[in-house]
C-alpha cells in the first residue's frame, strides 16, 4: 500500500446513514444499519469489513500469482461473516469464511503451491483483522477443485 495513513471520512445524513467520503476523484458511499435500526440504504458496517478482507485477499492472491507470471483472471470472492454475541453479550463478528475462486482451472498455473502457501501473509487487511477475528480463507479453481 502506498498510503502511510489513509484516511475516510464519515458525514452523518441521517439516523444511521453516513456518506462516506474516500477522498478526491473516488465515488463516495452511503452506509448504513440494516432495520430496526437503519432502513438498509446502504452496506452495513460489517458488510464494509467483508468486503475489505475479501478485497484485500482476492488482491493479494492475485498479486502472489502474477509475480509467477500467471493468470488466473477472473477471481471472485465471496465472505460470511458469522455475527452473534460474545460471552459479555455483546454482538461481534465472531469470523469470517473468505471463498475465493480462480477464473482457471489449477492445472494452468505455476507454483500455485507456493502461492497458496503464503498469500493470506501479504493481505494487510485480512491479516490484521485475523488478529482478533478468526478468518478461515479457501481457494476454489474454475473446475470447483478445493485448492486450500
Amino acid at each position: 500500500m502506498s498510503e502511510s495513513r489513509p484516511r475516510v471520512l464519515l458525514r452523518q445524513q441521517q439516523d444511521f446513514q453516513f456518506e462516506i467520503d474516500f477522498g478526491e476523484g473516488k465515488p463516495r458511499l452511503l452506509g448504513d444499519e440494516g432495520p430496526p435500526l437503519g432502513q438498509g440504504a446502504g452496506p452495513t458496517p460489517v458488510q464494509l469489513l467483508a468486503a475489505a478482507v475479501g478485497n484485500c485477499m482476492a488482491d493479494s492472491l492475485l498479486f502472489a500469482l502474477r509475480k509467477f507470471k500467471q493468470t488466473p483472471e477472473p477471481i471472485s470472492c465471496v465472505v460470511d461473516a458469522e455475527v452473534g454475541r460474545n460471552a459479555d453479550k455483546r454482538m461481534r463478528v465472531l469470523g469470517l469464511d473468505v471463498a475465493l475462486t480462480l477464473g482457471v482451472p489449477a492445472a494452468n498455473l505455476e507454483h500455485l503451491d507456493r502461492v497458496l502457501a503464503s498469500f493470506e501473509d501479504f493481505c494487510t487487511v485480512g491479516a490484521s483483522v485475523a488478529q482478533g477475528i478468526p478468518l478461515h480463507v479457501t481457494v476454489h479453481d474454475s473446475t470447483g477443485a478445493q485448492l486450500k
